[in-house]
C-alpha cells in the first residue's frame, strides 16, 4: 500500500504564510487572535508565522486593537505595504495615464499625459527621440515614483488597444495604431528596470469588473466594451480567455445586420463597430434630434459618452428615450451573438458609452436581448470607479508582485 503523502513542514509553513498575507491584504490589519480564527492555526503557530513574516519585512505592528479586554490591548499586525509598489499604464491614441499603488493596493499617485500626434510617434514614425511618447511616458512615471519616494517598484502592467500575442507577450502590428504604442513596454523596462506585463485594454477592464466591480463573485461573464471602438473581455470558469492569437473578444469585426456591408480582415467597418462604436452612437443621436458634435477620433468617445449620459438621465426627454431604445437594440444584437456562442449568463456594459448609459441602458439591452436569445443573460452596467483599465492593470501587477513576495523563505 502506498503511504499517504503529506506536506513537508516547510511547505506547510509557506502555505500558511501566504494565507495569512492574503488575509492581511484583503481585510487590513488583524490581531493574532483574529488570524488564529481565520486560519484555524494554533496560537503558537500564528506567533511563529508572524515572526517569520516580520523578519522578511512583509508584516509589521501597525497599532493596537480598540476592543475592550482585560490586560494590555492586542497588537494589530498589518501588511508592510511599502515593501513593494506596482504601477499600471493605460495607453490611448491621444493620451497616456498611469497609476501607482503599494503592496496593499492603496493608491500612491495617478497622472495623465496628453500625446500630440504631429511628429510625435504617428503610425509611420519609427524614431525614439526625446519627444517620443513612449520615452515621455517612462520618464513621467519615473518622475512620479521619485516624487513619492518610491524605490521598490516591482511590476508594471500596461494596457493597450490591439492584439497581444499570448506566446510572445508583444503587441501585434496594426496600421490603425500609432507605432509608439509598441515601444512603451521596452521604454519602461529600460528606464525602470522592472518586469512589464502587456495586456489588451479591454481585458484589463474585464479583470477590474471581475475582481472589483459588477462581476465580482462570478465565474463566467462577458464585458462588452463600448467606447471609441467596441470589444469584449471573456471570463470563463474564473479565467480570462485570450484565444490562440490573443483575438478573443474582437467583436468589432462581428458581422451584424444593419450595416452597409461586411467587415474585412483589415477593416471592421461593416461589423458591430459600425453600429455601436462612438462615431455610430453620435450619428444615431443626431438622427433622433439630439445635439452631438461631429465625431472627432482625437476626442475619443467623450462626445458619445456625453450624449448617452444626458439621455440616460432623462435630460433629453422623449427624443432621448427613443435614442436609448434604438441604441439598446443595436447593442443587444452583439450581445445575442456573444450569448449564443458562450452562454455567459451575464453581460457587463463597460467603456465610456456603456458606463454613461448606466442601468437605464443595461435594462433596455436586457429587455431586447431576452427577445433575441433563449439563453437567460443578465445585463449589468460596469461599476468600477475611475479608470477600469488602470484598475485592472493594478490588480494584474499586484497579483504578480504578491505571487513572488508572498512566498517567503
Amino acid at each position: 500500500m502506498t503511504p499517504a503523502r503529506t506536506a513537508s513542514p516547510r511547505t506547510a509553513r509557506a502555505i500558511n504564510d501566504r494565507i495569512a498575507l492574503e488575509l492581511l491584504a484583503d481585510r487590513g490589519p488583524l490581531t493574532a487572535g483574529r488570524l488564529k480564527e481565520l486560519t484555524g492555526l494554533s496560537r503558537p503557530s500564528v506567533a511563529d508565522l508572524l515572526q517569520r513574516l516580520a523578519d522578511d519585512g512583509l508584516v509589521r505592528v501597525v497599532g493596537e486593537a480598540g476592543e475592550a479586554r482585560r490586560g494590555p490591548n492586542a497588537r494589530l499586525y498589518g501588511l508592510a505595504a511599502d515593501r513593494a509598489h506596482v504601477a499600471a499604464v493605460d495607453v490611448r491614441t491621444g493620451s497616456v495615464s498611469f497609476a501607482v499603488a503599494d503592496l496593499a493596493g492603496s493608491p500612491v499617485d495617478r497622472a495623465a499625459l496628453p500625446v500630440e500626434e504631429a511628429g510625435n510617434g504617428g503610425a509611420g514614425d519609427t524614431g525614439t527621440g526625446a519627444g517620443d511618447p513612449a520615452e515621455r511616458t517612462a520618464a513621467a512615471l519615473e518622475e512620479a515614483l521619485r516624487g513619492n519616494g518610491v524605490t521598490g517598484l516591482h511590476t508594471v502592467a500596461v494596457g493597450v488597444p490591439g492584439l497581444i500575442d499570448p506566446a510572445a507577450g508583444t503587441l501585434g502590428r496594426s496600421a490603425a495604431l500609432p507605432a509608439w504604442h509598441a515601444r512603451v513596454p521596452a521604454a519602461l523596462r529600460e528606464r525602470l528596470g522592472v518586469p512589464v506585463l502587456l495586456e489588451n485594454e479591454v481585458n484589463l477592464a474585464g479583470i477590474a469588473e471581475h475582481r472589483l466591480g459588477a462581476a465580482r463573485g462570478r465565474d463566467t461573464f462577458v464585458l462588452l466594451w463600448l467606447g471609441h471602438g467596441v470589444g469584449a473581455a471573456v471570463v470563463l470558469d474564473g479565467a480570462l480567455r485570450r484565444g490562440a492569437s490573443g483575438g478573443t473578444g474582437e467583436i468589432g469585426f462581428l458581422p451584424v445586420p444593419g450595416t452597409a456591408g461586411l467587415p474585412t480582415a483589415t477593416d471592421c467597418d461593416g461589423g458591430f463597430h459600425s453600429v455601436a462604436g462612438a462615431e455610430a452612437v453620435c450619428a444615431l443621436a443626431r438622427e433622433h434630434g439630439l445635439t452631438a458634435p461631429p465625431y472627432d477620433p482625437a476626442d475619443g468617445a467623450r462626445a458619445a459618452e456625453a450624449v448617452v449620459r444626458s439621455a440616460a438621465a432623462g435630460e433629453a426627454g422623449g427624443a432621448g428615450e427613443a435614442f436609448l431604445e434604438a441604441l439598446a437594440g443595436r447593442i443587444a444584437v452583439g450581445a445575442a451573438a456573444v450569448a449564443s456562442v458562450l452562454d455567459p449568463g451575464c453581460v457587463v456594459l463597460g467603456g465610456e458609452v456603456g458606463r454613461a448609459g448606466g442601468q437605464a441602458l443595461a435594462d433596455r439591452v436586457a429587455q431586447r436581448l431576452a427577445g433575441l436569445s433563449p439563453l437567460a443573460t443578465e445585463v449589468l452596467c460596469g461599476t468600477v470607479e475611475g479608470s477600469p483599465v488602470l484598475g485592472g492593470g493594478l490588480v494584474t501587477a499586484l497579483d504578480a508582485a504578491r505571487r513572488e513576495l508572498f512566498n517567503p523563505r
